[in-house]
């Protein structure tokens, strides 16, 4: 490959990742703040299971934003890489990147499995779902992916490319551990795993809910877990789009020989995938009616009424009206 095509791969790869990483980051961020902002005021979300979930989604999918995914825009838009000023960044990137995807994508194929348990018909499966096991589950998780993220931290250095140490780069030092980071945590783990959950249970999930409308369940448990599965259910499509291209370029990359395009292409897709931790806040939003009137009543009855009278002590915010619609 010439220099030229080296030369404009890279300064494609550099647009490309100003121009859509830079609004997935405002864009993400202010989602993310929005989606808590949602979910922790209405005691309705606070005491279902699966809103749990979101919960700790929307706040893993915040800190990747806020920390990774801005390194990243220096990094691949600016060419400053800030890993490199010291071990411990160098270390703390590939250790918060793992813990904050393995966060984000448990969280959502737990939602996933809980809204199969809730819609379920089988009394001991229903009773699975509830708010002290979601929370027993998500501690689990959080501790596993803390864990697990040990190793990348032992192992990333920030080693030289050049004699005068003039060149310095941030990677896995260990070839086994760098074996396990492409193969079982990139493909495996954020990869696979993940998407068949999520398809699985995703279709299980619909096949309840065509059912949930005859049979005995109260009139507002039965619209909540149909607006929350028609959030995930959205959710979990949409990620599934996202994250496929994502590995299969990277298997690509594993297989073929590494060049300028193939990054590119990598580089592509590594936006795309940020689109995806960016953008749930934005799809309840666009397919539940019920979360629109829910939010603006937050905004409009809670917050905009507490900078109003700072001194007011507010009710709290009554439970979902029956006569809200998806």
């Amino acid at each position: 490959m010439s220099a030229s095509s080296i030369s404009f791969y890279m300064y494609l790869s550099q647009q490309i990742t100003i121009y859509s990483c830079i609004p997935t980051f405002i864009l993400g961020v202010l989602g993310g703040f929005l989606s808590l902002i949602v979910f922790l005021s209405l005691r309705t979300f606070r005491e279902s299971s699966c809103a749990f979930y979101l919960i700790v989604m929307s706040l893993a999918n915040l800190i990747h934003l806020l920390v990774w995914l801005s390194g990243y825009i220096i990094i691949n838009g600016f060419g400053y890489d800030w890993s490199v000023n010291s071990p411990f960044l160098c270390k703390g990137r590939f250790y918060l990147f793992q813990l904050c995807l393995l966060v984000s994508y448990t969280s959502i194929c737990f939602a996933m499995i809980d809204q199969f348990l809730s819609t379920s018909s089988n009394p001991t499966l229903h009773r699975l779902c509830n708010i002290k096991l979601a929370r027993y589950a998500a501690i689990t998780s959080v501790i596993l992916s803390l864990l697990h993220g040990i190793p990348f931290a032992l192992y990333s250095n920030v080693i030289s490319l050049s004699l005068d140490s003039s060149q310095l780069i941030c990677v896995l030092t260990s070839r086994i551990v760098g074996i396990y980071f492409n193969f079982g945590f990139i493909i495996v783990l954020i990869g696979v795993l993940p998407l068949s959950i999520m398809i699985v249970f995703g279709l299980l999930t619909y096949y309840n809910i065509k059912n949930l409308a005859y049979r005995t369940v109260p009139l507002v448990r039965r619209e909540l877990d149909k607006q929350l599965t028609r959030m995930v259910l959205v959710q979990v499509i949409f990620n599934s789009i996202v994250l496929l291209p994502y590995v299969i370029v990277f298997l690509t990359m594993i297989y073929l020989p590494s060049n300028n395009f193939n990054f590119f292409l990598l580089i592509l897709c590594i936006n795309l995938h940020t689109v995806a931790l960016a953008s749930p806040f934005y799809i309840y939003v666009c397919v539940s009616k019920r979360f629109r009137q829910q939010f603006k009543h937050v905004i409009r009855t809670l917050h905009t009424n507490r900078w109003r009278h700072p001194n007011q002590i507010l009710p709290e915010i009554p439970n979902i009206t029956i006569n809200m619609v998806n």
